[in-house]
C-alpha cells in the first residue's frame, strides 16, 4: 500500500511504529490473534500500513490482498445502500416497514404473559419503521445473545446461520412468525435489524443485495474485492477464521480452503455476509470522510451522511442508558447510535481520546473502522477471531492512533 508521508499529516512515523510493536508483542507472538492488519490515513492518504501473522494455519504468509469475513462491518455498507433509495424517494426513512415487507404488518411484541403458543400473548402497538430499523430499535434481536426465550427461538429456526440455507423470503417468513422483544422505537438491542434492511434494498430495487452493491458501490469505489463470495480462483487469499478459548490457543473454526464461501449464497446478509480486503474498506472509509464521494463518484448527500452520523437514540441517550444487549456496557459511555453507525456523542464520557462527531462499527471476527471528521483520520483493522468482545485492541488502536497524533485541526 502506498503510503504518504506521516509527518506532513500531522503524525510522528516514530509513534506510528509503536503501533506494529504493540500489537505484534501482545497479540501475534503469544497467539491470541492469528493475523492483523491495520491502515490508518489522514485525508484519505495513507501514513501507516502494518500486516503480520499467517493467512493460515499451516503458516501461510499474511499477503496484502487477503481476504477477511468482514461480518456486522456489512451493516454500513447496507445502510449506505437503503438511502441510497430514500435519497430517490423510493422509500422514506419513517415509512413502516410493512409496506416493503408485509411479512411484517401482523408482527407484535412479546408480552411475557401466558397462553397456548411458546410466546402468546403478542400486543401489537407502534408498526416498525425502517429508522428503527437503521438505528436497531425495531425489537428484533439475534439468537447468539442468549439472553431472553426469543433469542432462543431465533437459534431454534438458525436465523444466525442463513447463508446456504434459505433465501430472502424465506428468512422474512421465518422472522415473521417470531414476536418482537419491545415495541419498535421503545428501546435498542443489537439485532438482524440490517439484515431485513437489506431484503428491502432488494424489494425495492429489484435486485440481489450483492448485484445492488457492486452496481451502485462496489463498482463506483472500485471496491473490486469486496461481495457474498468468494470466486474460486481467489480462494487463496481467504483468511482461516478461529475461535478463543480461554486460556488456550484460539481454535480454527472455518479452514479458508474448506469454506462454503466459494458456493453462492441464498441469503445475503446486509447485516453480516460480506467478505473483502483492508483496502477495499479503506476505500468505502474515506468516501465516509469525503460526506459520501471519493474520486468523482457520488455514493450519497453529504446531508444524507450528517442524518445517519447523528445519534437517533431517544432524548440524546448514550448506550449505557438505552440498550438492552450486548452493548449496554459501561465502555459504551458516551456513545450514541445513529443509521447504521455508532458515534461519539461525549468524548469524555469514552473516557479515552476520541473526536465528538467520531463514527464507527466493527465486526464479530474482531475487525473494525472508525472515521473521524475532525482531525480526519480513518482506520480500518482486520483480522479473524471471534468473538469481537474477547480482547480491548479497537479501544488499544484508537489509543495509540491518536498517541501518534502531532497537529490537531480542533
Amino acid at each position: 500500500m502506498k503510503l504518504a508521508a506521516a509527518a506532513e499529516r500531522g503524525f510522528d512515523p516514530s509513534r506510528l511504529a509503536l503501533i506494529d510493536e504493540f500489537v505484534k508483542a501482545n497479540y501475534i507472538d503469544n497467539g491470541k490473534l492469528p493475523n492483523a492488519q491495520i491502515v490508518v490515513a489522514r485525508e484519505g492518504q495513507p501514513v501507516h500500513y502494518a500486516q503480520m501473522g499467517t493467512l493460515r494455519d499451516d503458516g501461510t504468509p499474511m499477503r496484502e490482498d487477503a481476504l477477511f469475513r468482514i461480518a456486522s462491518m456489512t451493516k454500513p455498507i447496507t445502510s449506505i445502500a437503503f438511502m441510497q433509495l430514500v435519497e430517490q424517494c423510493k422509500v422514506a426513512v419513517d415509512d413502516p416497514v410493512a409496506r416493503v415487507l408485509p411479512e411484517f404488518a401482523k408482527l407484535g411484541a412479546y408480552t411475557g404473559g401466558g397462553g397456548a403458543a411458546p410466546f402468546a400473548p403478542m400486543q401489537r402497538g407502534k408498526p416498525m419503521r425502517f429508522v428503527d430499523l437503521l438505528s436497531h430499535m425495531s425489537g428484533l434481536t439475534y439468537g447468539f445473545q442468549n439472553r431472553t426465550s426469543i433469542d432462543a427461538a431465533y437459534r431454534d429456526a438458525r436465523l444466525d446461520l442463513s447463508r446456504g440455507a434459505i433465501n430472502s423470503d424465506e428468512y422474512i417468513a421465518t422472522l415473521a412468525k417470531i414476536p418482537l422483544e419491545f415495541e419498535p422505537g421503545s428501546s435498542w438491542n443489537y439485532s438482524v435489524s440490517t439484515d431485513v434492511l437489506g431484503v428491502a434494498v432488494e424489494r425495492i430495487s429489484g435486485m440481489s443485495l450483492g448485484e445492488y452493491f457492486k452496481q451502485h458501490i462496489f463498482g463506483p469505489l472500485a471496491m473490486t474485492d469486496t461481495g457474498f463470495d468468494v470466486a474460486p480462483e481467489s480462494i487463496d487469499r481467504l483468511v482461516d477464521a478461529y475461535s478463543y478459548r480461554p486460556g488456550r490457543s484460539p481454535v480454527l473454526v472455518d479452514k479458508a480452503e474448506d469454506a462454503r464461501l466459494c458456493q453462492p449464497a441464498r441469503f445475503h446478509s446486509g447485516g453480516g455476509g460480506l467478505i473483502g480486503t483492508i483496502a477495499d474498506y479503506h476505500r468505502f472509509a474515506t468516501m465516509l470522510l469525503n460526506k459520501g464521494e471519493l474520486d468523482g463518484a457520488r455514493i450519497v448527500a453529504p446531508k444524507t451522511l450528517d442524518l445517519m452520523t447523528a445519534n437517533h437514540l431517544p432524548g440524546g441517550a448514550d448506550l449505557t442508558q438505552i440498550s438492552q444487549s450486548l452493548f449496554s456496557e459501561a465502555n459504551n459511555a458516551g456513545t450514541g447510535f445513529g443509521l447504521g453507525f455508532a458515534m461519539v456523542i461525549d468524548p469524555a464520557r469514552t473516557l479515552m481520546p476520541a473526536s465528538k462527531g467520531e463514527f464507527y462499527w466493527g465486526g464479530a471476527y474482531s475487525t473494525a473502522f472508525f472515521v473521524d471528521p475532525v482531525e480526519r483520520i480513518t482506520m480500518v483493522f482486520m483480522t479473524q477471531l471471534y468473538p469481537s468482545s474477547t480482547y480491548p485492541i479497537r479501544r488499544q488502536l484508537k489509543t495509540l492512533i491518536y498517541s501518534a497524533l502531532t497537529d490537531s485541526y480542533v
